[in-house]
């Protein structure tokens, strides 16, 4: 499945281990509850004379599709190269810093808050793989981490497998650096890594000798963050991209020692709506070559003991056949577990041998549930631990492979809304369950659960500092009514002392497509709005899969507008439920959320006081026709494809650059990076200039654009700070003006 907001990742991989390390420990490990009596800063004079806003000049482009014809005024803004556009968007950043001059001190008190509550010399849960130990350190005031190991036991001496920050620091304070994809060799003595010195996720592959600690010269340009080693310590499996469209589309084969430009194509995938991606099952035996689009999947496996034989394919595609597969080891090879929705909208896992894997042959272990989605699974030598969606709530079932379905249980987290998932089981061999829990109130939380004994034990707890007590909040999970009478989930978190009597600021969040759920869970500079008085929702609206297939079907195509009529009728019943005031109604969404508050502010305006569209998808018409863009093709089945009039009229009549009518909208703060992969840069900057032309209003309309990154925003983790505290002292700035 492709998105707007994210890239299709790899299961099993000491990658994955790291991602997750860093996710809970980097963004988890923050909470207070300090008391804040600072104002906004100095407002700016009554009568005072407003700084000008730029005004984007017209340039009449037609756009001509099923004998109609769009005229854009602002389709010139998609040079990124041309110095007037550069200086276009520059202008847009100086208004925007002349008009929020008088929050500056407030920003300051908000990053201040926010970087008071990390642990900066935070330690992730250290995670198994073969012969070491794997975890990331961070030293204080470091925007990145340092990844390290320790051979068999945390008593060895520490060995730096990567130091991020010593990467990074020579670009400069404030460059873009990512490293991603890492990955250890068979000998456990080489690594490969993924780096991004601009944003745009276009990466270069570098190598690292781990006995000398040397940084080698060989290097793949021009590739994805998705590599794999092959069992004989010398050769490495790619993807790279295609540099227009960064579609991944090969996958190739590397040998350490030789030319790149001698490498192998191992394979192509010629259908411009599919993806590739490239790894390693748990049990080290096969190299999986995956290919995927929003409906179907196709995977190839290579022995990773013979790497340069050949590819052969599990199941042909079929259109609408979905599946994913990990390995079992056992006699005559084992066999391999599939999830699949194979006659199963809600999917269900099935089993089948090494030597015979099209779906002929596949058997059912777990059977589809019309009420459960099962989301995805990981497999013990001894264990089928199971990831399943009940009621927009993450569980995880765990099965004996002996005594199956009659021997599984569920694992009881205790909480009415929560985010629960498995991550870092790398070890197949092993009673022992790592998963990673949290809930709106509860700080992220590691555990090793034993699947014998069921006992769970906690490993990390991340630290809170500041005085966070969570008995200070509470957090509800509410189903409100749509118009069309679905009820649609809503999770809340507030302080115990914000009143529920239409008196407190409301901010709603949402997202609504690719079948991408809404998990609430903690997040620590959220507090700095909840300690304001802010109630803050979660609204889980059609399009994603909360409620199962069936509710990501509900919201995507033809569907689409359930999305934001979900959106804007639970924002009304929360108001009507007393969970906010009217005047102080706040909405947050990025990428596809984007689209979804450029939607809900041409649907409904007068409903929202202030509205923060981060790196959103406005310009739904002209990209979804335009299969140079990149992601374009591979998201027709989301969308639709325009060339369809049917199509093609749906999705105009709600695409948010296309609908920007002459009427008062609220106050706005729109953001993007001028490297942005996924959406591009000129998106909202055409909306925006189109917005400041035709509203009849006087509310605040900022374009904030940053320019040396792309779609994830800064890259260091006290950098994202700053971005957060200005979208915070946005929503508080107007809150307190009402």
């Amino acid at each position: 499945m492709s998105a707007r907001s994210r890239i299709r990742t790899s299961p099993g991989t000491f990658a994955l281990a790291l991602a997750l390390g860093g996710l809970v420990n980097a963004w988890g490990c923050t909470s207070d509850t300090s008391t804040d009596t600072s104002k906004p800063g100095d407002a700016p004079p009554e009568g005072a004379e407003l700084p000008t806003p730029p005004v984007a000049k017209v340039v009449p482009h037609e756009l001509e599709a099923h004998g109609q014809v769009r005229v854009d005024n602002y389709y010139w803004l998609r040079d990124r190269e041309s110095p007037e556009v550069i200086d276009y968007l520059e202008a847009e950043n100086a208004y925007t810093e002349a008009m929020t001059a008088h929050t500056a001190t407030l920003r300051e008190t908000l990053e201040a808050e926010m970087l008071a509550r990390i642990d900066q010399d935070d330690v992730s849960p250290p995670v198994r793989e073969r012969d070491y130990l794997y975890y990331e350190r961070w030293a204080e005031g470091a925007d990145y981490p340092v990844h390290c190991r320790k051979r068999g036991s945390l008593d060895a001496p520490e060995e730096v497998i990567l130091d991020v920050q010593a990467l990074a620091e020579p670009l400069g304070e404030g460059a873009y650096y990512a490293a991603y994809g890492l990955d250890v060799s068979e000998s456990q003595q080489l690594l490969a890594f993924a780096e991004d010195t601009v944003g745009r996720r276009i990466y270069t592959i570098r190598f690292k000798d781990l006995k000398t600690g040397e940084l080698l010269d060989e290097q793949i340009p021009e590739a994805s963050a998705d590599l794999t080693w092959a069992a004989d310590d010398q050769t490495l499996f790619y993807v790279r991209k295609d540099l227009e469209t960064l579609r991944s589309y090969q996958v190739w084969r590397h040998i350490m020692g030789t030319d790149p430009a001698k490498d192998e194509l191992v394979y192509e995938e010629a259908d411009d709506t599919f993806g590739v991606s490239v790894w390693l099952t748990k049990s080290r035996d096969y190299v999986v070559i995956d290919a995927w689009q929003t409906l179907s999947d196709e995977s190839w496996i290579i022995d990773a003991h013979a790497p340069t034989s050949a590819a052969r394919v599990v199941q042909p595609r079929e259109r609408g056949l979905e599946y994913d597969l990990a390995h079992r080891p056992g006699k005559r090879g084992g066999e391999f577990i599939l999830r699949t929705n194979l006659d199963a909208p809600n999917f269900r896992i099935m089993r089948t041998p090494v030597g015979k894997t099209t779906k002929d042959n596949w058997t059912e272990l777990v059977a589809h549930r019309p009420e459960v989605l099962v989301e995805g699974f990981e497999v013990f030598s001894d264990y089928l631990v199971i990831d399943e969606r009940e009621r927009g709530l993450m569980k995880l079932r765990v099965r004996p492979w002996k005594e199956g379905d009659a021997g599984s249980h569920v694992i009881d987290f205790g909480e009415p809304t929560y985010s629960a998932y498995t991550g870092g089981n790398l070890v197949l061999d092993t009673t022992t369950l790592r998963y990673v829990y949290s809930s709106m109130t509860t700080p992220w939380s590691t555990y090793d659960y034993d699947l014998a004994t069921r006992e769970a034990v906690l490993v990390d707890e991340d630290k809170v500092l500041g005085g966070f007590d969570k008995a200070n909040y509470v957090t509800e999970r509410l189903e409100l009514p749509a118009r069309d009478g679905t009820l649609v989930p809503v999770s809340l978190v507030r302080r115990k002392d914000t009143p529920v009597d239409g008196s407190a600021p409301l901010l709603v969040y949402g997202y609504g497509s690719y079948g991408s759920s809404l998990d609430p869970s903690f997040s620590s500079t959220r507090l700095s709005l909840l300690d304001r008085g802010f109630v803050y929702a979660l609204a889980h609206v059609r399009g994603g899969e909360d409620l199962g297939r069936g509710w990501y079907e509900d919201g995507k195509l033809l569907n689409k507008k359930n999305s934001f009529t979900d959106f804007i009728d639970v924002t009304e019943q929360l108001l009507e439920g007393g969970y906010g005031a009217r005047d102080k109604v706040f909405a947050y969404g990025g990428s596809a959320g984007g689209l979804l508050m450029g939607a809900i502010v041409n649907m409904r305006p007068d409903l929202y006081t202030g509205v923060v569209a981060a790196v959103p998808f406005v310009d739904v018409m002209t990209t979804m026709l335009d299969a140079s863009i990149p992601l374009t093709t591979g998201e027709y089945d989301e969308w639709g494809n325009p060339n369809e009039r049917s199509y093609y009229d749906y999705m105009l009549s709600y695409s948010p650059y296309d609908n920007v009518e002459a009427k008062a909208y609220p106050a706005m703060l729109v953001t993007t990076g001028l490297h942005d992969s996924q959406v591009q840069y000129w998106e909202p900057a055409k909306w925006v200039a189109k917005l400041r032309a035709l509203k009849t209003d006087d509310n605040p309309l900022l374009l904030k654009v940053d320019m040396s990154s792309g779609h994830g925003g800064k890259s260091g983790r006290l950098q994202s700070l700053e971005d957060t505290a200005f979208k915070w002292a946005f929503y508080i700035d107007l809150a307190q003006a009402n």
